[in-house]
């Protein structure tokens, strides 16, 4: 008897040894992070390749997000301004298409993304480091989404040290709008980069936990505006399936004027309902996304260059969660506009003029969004959004449009002026796939 209860013994350690290791090559992987604004829904992978051992040598993925918006203000030009999700008016759009491969096969760390889509021209085409020197572009860079190559080591639950372009690790909303809860990003991830070109360190000390240390050339920048390099930090905590906890921070010096930065940023997700075979409320959850940054030096001064956003949602899933229902509010200042989108590229117009005749320059704006979402499976989303934007200045696209008087590019803008308005209003119809 004593020696079956020993051999049991031995044997319930050996598992939960097994356990164990296993737990350390795949930490914060053992959760269904499905529910969570910003992650990927997709829980099957049928384009994963395996080896003899069954174990996956490579997994390859596509991605297509298009769209359908209209602008109640109607802009002549079809123009959508101050968005870096949505950048065209009643027009169908292909917002983004994606291919890539990734791998994690013995240790080894390797990814690449391929990209195109309307979305490029809202986010990419803005990085003005590249203008420094030669030898640096957006013209090819802007095609790659992500690559990176690096090596897993076996320290703790493991140590990841990569390099190469990356999506940003600031901001709850995703790059890719079919992972976020609303199609239209809460102003305050507009605002933070998407995109970081440098070096990063990722170490698991448990299996719940993740710290990160970034090393890149500059806040959303292919190239480096200044000597310095920007660092960052950022740490993702789930305590149980149901929380999920995040913070990080940025400082660097990024402008040509060599100012200082500094961000930080901090969200929590919170599914308070859970019952997956409900016909009926089969899911529920909560969001908060908080942010502050300002910049100093070169006569910018931190009371009066900063940014200050918030974001909270609710999002209800419906019929087995094949339904979607998100309420979103978020608010954004940014006093002195160091951050802000440029709403009209000629001047004089009614924002500068707003903004000039401030004694500190201020921006503010609130937004609320209606989202319903359609769901088969985890590889299809089809989205129809209400979308409300209000600013303290006019800041948004007017019925005579930004462009020109008859909304061509190429046509005279001699004494004309860009129509711009403090609020707008949105139907957007969207349909995403990925696979």
């Amino acid at each position: 008897m004593k020696k079956a209860f020993f051999l049991l013994m031995i044997a319930s350690a050996g598992h939960a040894f097994a356990q164990a290791q296993e737990a350390k090559k795949a930490p914060l992987e053992g959760f269904n992070t499905t529910w969570i604004n910003g992650q990927s829904r997709q829980t099957e992978f049928p384009l994963a390749v395996t080896d003899a051992s069954g174990q996956v040598v490579v997994t390859a993925m596509a991605y297509v997000d298009a769209y359908y918006n209209y602008d109640l203000k109607r802009p002549l030009d079809n123009t959508h301004t101050c968005s870096a999700s949505i950048g065209r008016h009643n027009e169908f759009t292909l917002n983004m298409a994606t291919i890539g491969l990734e791998s994690y096969y013995k240790n080894t760390i390797g990814r690449i993304w391929l990209q195109s889509g309307s979305m490029l021209n809202l986010i990419q085409e803005t990085d003005g480091s590249t203008l420094k020197g030669r030898n640096s572009t957006v013209s090819n860079l802007k095609y790659i989404r992500e690559a990176a190559a690096g090596y897993h080591f076996n320290v703790l639950n493991g140590l990841n040290i990569e390099m190469g372009l990356f999506s940003s690790f600031i901001g709850m909303d995703s790059y890719l709008t079919q992972e976020n809860w609303s199609y239209q990003r809460a102003m305050v991830n507009e605002f933070v980069p998407s995109y970081l070109t440098g070096a990063r360190l990722q170490l698991f000390p448990s299996w719940k936990f993740k710290t990160e240390l970034w090393l890149v050339n500059g806040w959303q920048s292919y190239s480096r505006w200044n000597k310095m390099a920007g660092i960052g930090s950022a740490n993702l905590w789930r305590p149980t399936e149901d929380v999920q906890v995040a913070a990080s921070l940025y400082v660097g010096k990024d402008s040509r004027l060599n100012t200082n930065r500094f961000h930080h940023d901090n969200s929590i997700a919170l599914r308070y309902h859970n019952q997956p075979t409900s016909k009926g409320l089969s899911q529920a959850a909560l969001a908060l996304n908080t942010h502050y940054g300002f910049q100093w030096g070169d006569g910018a001064k931190r009371s009066e260059q900063n940014i200050f956003g918030i974001s909270a949602m609710n999002r209800l899933w419906f019929m087995q969660n094949t339904v979607g229902l998100t309420l979103r509010y978020d608010y954004l200042t940014n006093p002195g506009l160091y951050l802000a989108f440029s709403p009209a590229t000629l001047t004089p117009n009614s924002f500068t003029q707003a903004i000039n005749n401030m004694d500190k320059p201020k921006l503010n704006i609130s937004q609320l969004t209606a989202t319903v979402d359609y769901m088969p499976n985890s590889f299809t989303t089809l989205r129809l959004e209400l979308g409300y934007r209000k600013s303290n200045v006019p800041y948004f696209a007017g019925h005579d449009g930004t462009t020109s008087p008859d909304g061509w590019a190429d046509s005279s803008t001699t004494g004309w002026t860009p129509s711009l308005v403090k609020d707008e209003a949105r139907i957007t119809i969207a349909a995403g796939f990925r696979l």
